[in-house]
């Protein structure tokens, strides 16, 4: 008798309380793995399906060219953003304006150089991305010494992201001294060939300052990895193309 009330008790259905549990486990599970296949698998493929047919990030030549047509510094970064959002982040992330590349202000660097005065909008020699020379030139000065410093150059590409704004193509890079080019025998700065460093520095100064919104790598930009610019300095890079987006105004 003792059995089959035992045996009876095992074969009972679960109470309400038990099934109410059951289904709340199971909506959990179910939201717990919608939130996995969003957050791991749609989002990073949308992302990159974004990328792939985003027309800012197609037919970007790698590298820019010097005067008669040597090649220059390689492109490794790009914000989108008007002209305006991109000169208010830059300064705002304390890289100021270059000044235009005349007599008065290469004497003017020359002087600093020598005197180990800092210049803050020191002219940047020019280079070339679809026939034309740079739209914008910015630099960051490195203690009281012309001879060091950050810059970077952009040029406003023919493309725009989804929302309309520009897509500005850059080419950030680290003056590490003063001498004569490789290839001319001018007086110039030389690059760092570290180039993914002054790229990775631009878009961090630009974060601290709250001018992104967003950022992302484009991977495998760069078929070619190392080279020549037009001084004759070498580089290498990861391939990596890095955006970002400016915070709209």
């Amino acid at each position: 008798m003792a059995s089959k009330q035992a045996a009876s008790q095992q074969s009972s259905p679960p109470s309400k309380r038990a099934r109410r549990w059951r289904r709340v486990a199971a909506v959990v599970c179910v939201l717990l793995l919608g939130y996995l296949v969003f957050a791991y698998l749609v989002m990073p493929i949308d992302w990159t399906w974004y990328l792939r047919r985003h027309p800012s990030l197609e037919d970007i030549p790698g590298v820019t060219l010097a005067a008669h047509g040597i090649p220059g510094d390689p492109l490794n970064v790009a914000l989108v953003g008007t002209e305006d959002e991109v000169k208010k982040a830059l300064l705002a992330a304390q890289w100021y304006p270059a000044d235009p590349l005349t007599l008065r202000s290469c004497l003017a660097i020359a002087a600093d150089t020598v005197l180990k005065r800092s210049y803050d909008q020191a002219p940047v020699s020019s280079l070339y991305l679809w026939g034309r020379k740079e739209d914008l030139a910015f630099e960051q000065p490195v203690g009281d010494n012309p001879r060091h410093r950050h810059h970077v150059r952009f040029w406003r590409s023919e493309k725009t992201d989804r929302d309309g704004r520009p897509v500005w193509v850059g080419a950030a890079t680290y003056d590490e001294r003063v001498g004569f080019s490789h290839t001319t025998g001018q007086i110039t700065h030389h690059i760092s060939p570290n180039v993914d460093a002054d790229r990775d520095y631009l878009v961090r100064c630009l974060e601290e300052a709250g001018g992104l919104s967003e950022t992302c790598f484009v991977d495998n930009f760069h078929k070619i990895r190392e080279g020549r610019n037009g001084g004759g300095d070498p580089w290498h890079t990861d391939g990596r193309l890095i955006v970002g987006v400016i915070v709209r105004e």
